[in-house]
């Protein structure tokens, strides 16, 4: 009897452990700082970037192998079933052997290769563009979880200013419900109160479904599972000004130096197409074993009539373009257009960031101004409902005025809610115009 309660007891704490631990697992408390770094591990396109560089290692392997020895082993076993004859002098002589077996090794060494050179360095500053389109790559993925959070909180700030309206107007209903009830109010007052309470309502409702597609479209760019059930860190919507710059240098913005690195590699490109004018030196060696006889040579030696003997060769060879029909030439031109395009891409680059910058500024001192504003009317809106709400219960006001302040109450909490989303945004845009993202990092 006592073990089958301790087994019952035991599986009624082990119940509570999971459920517990169910429970903490379903609702994570998540900052943006460990929402971008889970981002930043997890999201498709980071994993891509980092394996894109792993893909440059191979391929310096790959340009470096040009330079280095090729060696080959070969093998041949040939049966000349009818062999060829000649007639000299009166006399009748075969031409070879009916069994020949061949065995050699061959090393060739590149001397000067012009392109082999120009592509180990093309390699190296491949591996550069890829790091630097992992740090874009990063940056891109901060600027969209950033913008996704905040939209969240927005979301639900707008949600809970709804609650609150809810509230509020309840307990108006409430109060208008007593006085109907005592013959001191008309039921069509009530009757526009509990109208608007479903409105309220409803609009809580949509809410929800607002904030469950912008919690989706968060994990969508974090990389995260979508079930997941997170809360977000309210500490990370706070409004902090900033020491704004007159002008930045958009050298150091990660966008200019991929587009620089890119040009950098089609200068690569152009001097590899180039190369094709110079001429290529090779050194080429090889040692062969050779058995010839009218017996199978792998099994028979020299005492059953066949012949094993060696040889080698050593080769310096050039090889010299004279013309290909000014083929390099018109190849060379593509390459200098494909540098001129770049050129106008990155002086475009460079005024849109500027462009960038200077709109993030400004909508970062119009969001401060609104914030200060709306602030203002929240805290008047709230004093209006309030005597409103005084004036109503004393018969100085009508019910239409007392819904019109709670609705006015509403929007300004609502535009109070959307100025500090507009400074957040704009924030993410000062942040990335600088190339500054990862201070979301520290």
């Amino acid at each position: 009897m006592i073990n089958n309660k301790m087994i019952k007891w035991r599986k009624l704490a082990l119940g509570i452990l999971t459920v517990t631990g169910s429970l903490l697992y379903s609702q994570q408390s998540i900052t943006l700082k460990q929402a971008i770094e889970y981002a930043l591990q997890n999201k498709s396109d980071a994993l891509k970037a980092k394996l894109d560089i792993s893909d440059a290692d191979a391929k310096i392997l790959e340009a470096r192998a040009g330079a280095l020895p090729k060696v080959n082993g070969t093998a041949n076993l040939t049966y000349n079933p009818i062999i060829q004859e000649v007639s000299l002098a009166g006399q009748t002589f075969k031409m070879g052997q009916p069994w020949v077996a061949v065995a050699g090794v061959q090393v060739t060494q590149a001397l000067f290769n012009q392109q082999v050179f120009v592509g180990l360095k093309a390699a190296k500053s491949t591996k550069e563009f890829y790091q630097l389109n992992a740090d874009l790559t990063d940056e891109q993925i901060i600027e969209r979880v950033s913008n996704a959070y905040f939209q969240v909180f927005t979301a639900q700030e707008k949600k809970s200013t709804l609650e609150s309206s809810f509230t509020s107007t309840e307990k108006v209903r409430n109060v208008i419900k007593s006085l109907f009830e005592n013959g001191l109010s008309k039921k069509i007052d009530l009757d526009r109160t509990n109208v608007n309470l479903t409105n309220i309502e409803t609009n809580i409702k949509q809410s929800n479904n607002g904030i469950a597609q912008a919690e989706n479209a968060l994990k969508f760019y974090m990389g995260m599972p979508i079930e997941t059930k997170i809360q977000l860190v309210q500490e990370d919507m706070e409004v902090t000004p900033h020491l704004l710059e007159d002008m930045i240098s958009t050298d150091s913005r990660t966008e200019v130096k991929v587009l620089l690195k890119n040009k950098e590699l089609l200068e690569y490109q152009k001097k590899a197409t180039e190369a094709a004018y110079y001429p290529t030196v090779n050194l080429t060696a090889n040692y062969n074993w050779q058995g010839m006889g009218e017996k199978f040579p792998l099994t028979n030696g020299s005492s059953q009539g066949v012949m094993w003997s060696d040889y080698s060769a050593i080769t310096l060879g050039v090889n010299i373009p004279i013309f290909n029909g000014f083929a390099t030439k018109a190849k060379v031109q593509q390459n200098q257009i494909e540098i001129d395009k770049l050129e106008a891409d990155l002086k475009d680059t460079k005024l849109g960031l500027d462009q960038a910058y200077q709109n993030a500024k400004s909508q970062i001192e119009n969001s401060l101004t609104s914030i200060e504003n709306q602030k203002a009317n929240v805290e008047l809106a709230e004093s209006v409902l309030a005597d409103t709400k005084s004036n109503y219960q004393y018969g100085l006001a009508t019910l239409t005025d007392l819904l019109d302040a709670e609705n006015s109450l509403v929007q300004a909490k609502n535009n109070y809610t959307t100025a500090v989303l507009d400074y957040k945004i704009a924030e993410v845009q000062y942040y990335k115009s600088k190339g500054e993202l990862k201070t979301y990092l520290k």
